[in-house]
Parts: structure tokens; C-alpha cells; sequence
């Protein structure tokens, strides 16, 4: 009876249309009542979720992001991209996975790639004559890039989910070579549907353009060489390397590329303040409801009843995938992270799956969820930018659903995707 409280708690406060951080929240509390349990374990929960010190780097991480967007980082990258690969045939399509590439491995944060090469490459891509339909597809699809390639905040979510089974270099680590395969399979399917349509090739502007381009992007792309080359050099710590990185982004803004306003600057101050306080209220309920899920035996009841239905491993993953992609299109990600990690950790470990690989196919199918409606935040951000409604746009970009399932099948069933970078160098 305790469990159906908490869940149909949290789900009425949803349909009603409550923030998903208060409804884990009153949720957790009514099963608490209903247990009569002492309120302040409840307390104790909360505070336990959000004082943990590595979680001091995700104000960083959002700041150096935030900086990066408003600060021109963005249009360089875009343009090393556009000199390097515009000149395929449907070019601009493979430019924008590329650029979404290395300003995710930047901003670490899918919205941010949207808002910042959406507003710019979009517009582009409709003057040389691609559908908005395509241009709107690509930008959000190739956005999740940002949750995979480190550095990224929601691998620190995880970390701190796994209860300190992984450590966050060797998950930054095993987020590179999955994020490189996602993207190539999304040029792919770029590139096939810009052949199919008949969309322009770009010409190639020579070498020395592209060198050029390439150093007025180098000032840029030290930010997350910086960040996780602290980190997995044992230099700096998460938070360190992350209070570092946005010290790095606002100094090249300023002294560097002098592109950042007075009023830019307030912006994405406020920005970065205001997205952290919605990761941290987030954590910290979602703490209190993740000890209720565990006091009443979620994670071993779902172990027995995937278990129950069939003990073949490729299945299981099969159906773990399904329910976490299902998940992620009605519910944020963050949230999900904190609550489906400790259920499915354990069946992972019963598996042999070890806890990197996990991680990577939990953050790619949750990606995957954010550009899926009805609650798909990447790609209503998209559509937003694009001036496309999100009806024409969800007719056309099964393609791209279809290269980033193949990209989450590889990392599910070929470890070493996730598993041989952590084990080289971590």
C-alpha cells in the first residue's frame, strides 16, 4: 500500500501539472506518513542528497556553458565546422552533428547546444534551401550529444546515483567513444536524407581557411581539454577542474575573443544560477524519494519480476532499454537518473554489466527521451528556434530516431564501446 501512495502521489502531482522536483518530494513525504516514520529522516534525506562535495562541479559545468553560449564560442565552432565538412553533399547537416559534437563536449548540456548552434545554423540552413523540417531534426537529435560527451553534469548525477560505484574520470572517459558513434550514425542518416532530398553541397573554401579557422577555435575547445584533462590527470579534482573551466571560459570570452557583454555576462549568470537551482532542488528530493523506493524493496521486486519473465540477459536488456526510453519521454532526466539508477544498477550487476556501460546506455536512452514527445524539452526548444510546429517535425525525424537506437544497441551489447577507453587510461 506504502509503494502505490508514493508512486500515485508522484504521478497525480505530475498530471496536475506540479515541477517533478516537488512532486518526488511530496510524494516521499506522504509515504513517509503513511510508514510513520519521524519526519526528520525526511530531512535528513534531502540534505543527504545535495551535501556531497563533487556536486559543487555542476554549478561550475552550467556556468562555463553558459559563458560559452553567450560569449561567441559557439559561431567559431561552427564555422571550423562548416570549412571542414560543408563541402558533402547536405553538408550543413553533417556541420551541424559536428558542431553539436564539439560544443557539447563544451557546454555539456543538450539545451545549450540547441539554443546556441540551433539559432545559428538553423537560420542557415534554410537560406541555402533545406527543408526547416531537416534543419529543426538534425539540431535536436545531434543536441544529446552534450549529455554523453564529457564534460557533462548529468554523468556527476550519475556518479552520485551509483553511490560511489563509478568514479567520474572514468565516466567522462567512457562517454567519449559512445558519443563519437552516436554522432557518426546521425551524419549518417544526415547525409542519407540530404542525398535522398537533393540538398546542396557546399563549397569548399581551401586550407588555409580551414587552418585558420580551426586556431580561432583552439581558445574554445581548451575548455574541455581543460576540464576533463584535469580531471583524468588527477590534477584537479571534478569541482576543481570545473571552478577552473569557468574561470578558462570567462577569461577567453574576455580577453580572447573580447565577445561577451556587460549584459551577456548578466544573463548567463542568471541563467547558470537559475538551471542550478533547479538541478540541486531536484537532487536533493529526489533523495528522500529514491529512500523510500528502497525502503520498500523496489529494486529487488523488479530484479524478480524481469527475472520472472525471462532469464535470457539480451531480453532483459532489451526490456530495461524499453522502460527507460519510455521514461524518458515524460519525465526529466535528471530526475530519472537519480530514481531508475539504483533500481536497474542491481539487475545490471546480475548481469555482468558493468557500471560505466550502464551509465552510457542509461544517459543515451534518456537523451533519446528528451527529443521524443509529449515532453521532449530538446525538441520543443528546437521547434521554438526553428519557427516549425512540432507536428511537422515529428513526421520526419524517424530517420534520426533510428540512427541514435542503432548508436544505443551497439553500446548495449558491445561493452567495449563504453569499457576500453576507462580501461586503457582510467
Amino acid at each position: 500500500m506504502g509503494l502505490l501512495l508514493l508512486l500515485g502521489v508522484f504521478a497525480l502531482c505530475v498530471i496536475i501539472g506540479l515541477p517533478v522536483a516537488f512532486a518526488l518530494g511530496i510524494a516521499a513525504l506522504a509515504a513517509f506518513f503513511h510508514e510513520g516514520l519521524p519526519l526528520l529522516i525526511v530531512f535528513q534525506r534531502i540534505v543527504a542528497g545535495i551535501n556531497v562535495y563533487s556536486l559543487m562541479a555542476i554549478p561550475f559545468f552550467i556556468f562555463a556553458g553558459e559563458l560559452m553560449f553567450h560569449g561567441g564560442i559557439a559561431i567559431r565552432l561552427v564555422r571550423f565546422a562548416q570549412n571542414a565538412v560543408g563541402a558533402v553533399r547536405g553538408g550543413l547537416g553533417i556541420v551541424n552533428v559536428f558542431s553539436s559534437m564539439l560544443f557539447g563536449g563544451i557546454s555539456g548540456s543538450a539545451i545549450a547546444d540547441i539554443s546556441a548552434l540551433g539559432s545559428i545554423l538553423i537560420p542557415v540552413m534554410k537560406d541555402k534551401g533545406y527543408d526547416a523540417d531537416y534543419a529543426v531534426n538534425v539540431t535536436v537529435t545531434s543536441s544529446i550529444a552534450g549529455i554523453i560527451i564529457p564534460p557533462s553534469h548529468n554523468m556527476i548525477i550519475y556518479a552520485l546515483a551509483t553511490g560511489g560505484a563509478v568514479s567520474i574520470s572514468k565516466l567522462f572517459l567512457a562517454g567519449v567513444v559512445p558519443g563519437i558513434l552516436m554522432c557518426m550514425c546521425l551524419a549518417v542518416a544526415a547525409y542519407v536524407i540530404a542525398v535522398k532530398r537533393g540538398y546542396p553541397a557546399e563549397k569548399f573554401p581551401g586550407w588555409t581557411v580551414l587552418v585558420l579557422s580551426f586556431f580561432s577555435a583552439i581558445p574554445g575547445l581548451l575548455t574541455a581539454v581543460i576540464i576533463v584533462g584535469g580531471v583524468l590527470s588527477g590534477v584537479f579534482t571534478a569541482t576543481e577542474s570545473g571552478a577552473f573551466g569557468a574561470l578558462y571560459a570567462f577569461l577567453v570570452t574576455i580577453l580572447v575573443y573580447r565577445s561577451i557583454t556587460w549584459s551577456n555576462f548578466k544573463v548567463a549568470v542568471v541563467s547558470a544560477v537559475r538551471t542550478t537551482s533547479m538541478v540541486m532542488i531536484l537532487i536533493a528530493c529526489a533523495g528522500a524519494f529514491a529512500y523510500m523506493l528502497t525502503f520498500f524493496r523496489v529494486p529487488k521486486l523488479t530484479i524478480d519480476f524481469l527475472t520472472g519473465l525471462t532469464e535470457n540477459p539480451i531480453l532483459i536488456l532489451l526490456m530495461i532499454n524499453g522502460v527507460l526510453l519510455l521514461l524518458g519521454m515524460i519525465m526529466d532526466m535528471a530526475a530519472l537518473i537519480l530514481i531508475c539508477t539504483p533500481i536497474f544498477l542491481p539487475i545490471m550487476n546480475t548481469l555482468g554489466i558493468d557500471p560505466l556501460q550502464f551509465g552510457m546506455i542509461l544517459l543515451v536512452n534518456l537523451g533519446l527521451g528528451l527529443c521524443t514527445p509529449p515532453v521532449g524539452s530538446c525538441l520543443f526548444v528546437g521547434c521554438a528556434v526553428g519557427k516549425l510546429p512540432m507536428e511537422k517535425a515529428i513526421r520526419t525525424i524517424w530517420p534520426f530516431y533510428l540512427a541514435i537506437f542503432v548508436a544505443l544497441m551497439l553500446i548495449t551489447f558491445v561493452p567495449a564501446i563504453s569499457l576500453t577507453l576507462p580501461r586503457l587510461i582510467g
